[in-house]
């Protein structure tokens, strides 16, 4: 299960770009298509190639994990198209004032973590759409969950100030092992430059070699 370095438009913060889960990855359509066929080919999946709501900032709009994706209010028709065409998925556009559902919700296939300011309703509709019980949380007294951790089915890295009681919560839902790190040269917003799933991870290309490790060991995936 590889682990390798990319960039997206010359960038090391992939994933604000980008997302990806054990099904599909997104990824904006002006990235190369070689460079979306190497993340197919070394993660698994299929890649479909998509704005969110003509956003290049895949990453930061939407969430997801293999059941369901979550879509910001201002997404169109055709991208919702785009996403169930690669996989029988669930695509739920939310009809909320919140947008950035990409930072505010951490989510595997077996649980998710979001933003203890989102009401229950919309906490409801998330749970119901990524098919798994979603609990509220801070990461390291921050609400922005789903950019201070990135979590797959075997394990989360997150935010290197993360609480005890936190780190608790999040293996409590996510129910895999939680660890800390950093990614492009001592960014704490992991997420920010950090896609992983059940079959590897890819990091943003300024991540340090130290840094690799410990992700590979968080992740339970190798370079």
């Amino acid at each position: 299960m590889p682990l390798f370095l990319f960039d997206v438009f010359g960038n090391a913060s992939i994933g604000v770009y980008s997302l990806v889960n054990d099904r599909v990855a997104i990824f904006p359509p002006h990235v190369p298509e070689h460079k979306r066929m190497k993340v197919e080919e070394m993660l698994n999946v299929k890649v479909v190639a998509t704005t969110v709501g003509k956003s290049l900032v895949i990453g930061a709009l939407a969430c997801s994990n293999s059941n369901g994706i979550i879509l910001p209010p201002f997404a169109t028709e055709e991208e919702v198209t785009a996403i169930k065409s690669a996989a029988d998925i669930n695509v739920t556009v939310m009809d909320t004032k919140k947008t950035a559902y990409g930072n505010i919700v951490l989510a595997n296939d077996k649980g998710a973590v979001a933003d203890p300011r989102l009401k229950k309703e919309v906490v409801n509709k998330i749970a119901d759409t990524l098919g798994v019980e979603v609990v509220s949380s801070d990461i390291a007294g921050l609400p922005y969950v789903g950019s201070l951790a990135t979590a797959t089915n075997k394990g989360v890295l997150a935010h290197p100030m993360l609480k005890e009681e936190e780190r608790k919560v999040l293996e409590d839902a996510l129910k895999v092992p939680v660890d800390v790190g950093t990614v492009n040269c001592g960014v704490p917003y992991v997420a920010t430059g950090l896609l992983g799933n059940s079959y590897g991870a890819v990091a943003g290309f300024l991540t340090t070699g130290p840094e690799t490790f410990i992700i590979g060991q968080a992740l339970d995936v190798v370079k």
